[in-house]
């Protein structure tokens, strides 16, 4: 009886995630809200770090790219002097939640000039102010056809 009552709770709540994953509505803001975002920074604005929260953290495609967000921006100062600091555009983006919908995680697929295919992930906190982004990991999307030579590559420049 314990593992039917376990496995119903299971079930139930394997349900309501699923269910936030797939709000149309949720979605709708998320990827306004990381679309507005990956803008500011290609258009240089500081607004960029305002979308982020005070403890979020950033992780770049090099392995020394770990920063809590002040780090981060001051890091990346330089370049927001210019008229873009970088460039990224999400041809596809899958868009998940808690229950509740206070936890939103999401991963995306990202054109970029410089550095072509990447890919990422994040997850947002949903605060009575609105969104903010707790973590962002991007990385490169290294097809498995060179990701041998990649490798050997990277271990030639250590």
């Amino acid at each position: 009886m314990k593992r039917i009552l376990a496995a119903a709770c299971l079930a139930l709540s394997l349900s309501a995630t699923a269910h936030a994953a797939t709000d149309a509505v949720l979605t709708k803001q998320v990827n306004a809200f990381v679309d507005e975002w990956h803008d500011d920074a290609a258009h240089a604005r500081m607004a960029y770090f305002d979308k982020m929260a005070e403890d979020g953290v950033y992780i770049g495609t090099d392995r020394t790219e770990l920063w809590r967000r002040d780090e981060f921006k001051a890091w990346a100062r330089k370049f927001f002097e210019r008229k873009s600091a970088w460039s990224f555009k999400a041809t596809r983006r899958n868009v998940y939640a808690s229950p509740d919908k206070s936890v939103i995680w999401f991963d995306e697929l990202l054109d970029t000039p410089n550095m072509g295919p990447c890919m990422a992930s994040g997850v947002i906190r949903k605060t009575a102010k609105g969104f903010e982004i707790v973590h962002y990991q991007l990385s490169m999307a290294v097809p498995n056809e060179v990701a041998g030579k990649v490798t050997k590559l990277i271990a030639e420049g250590k």
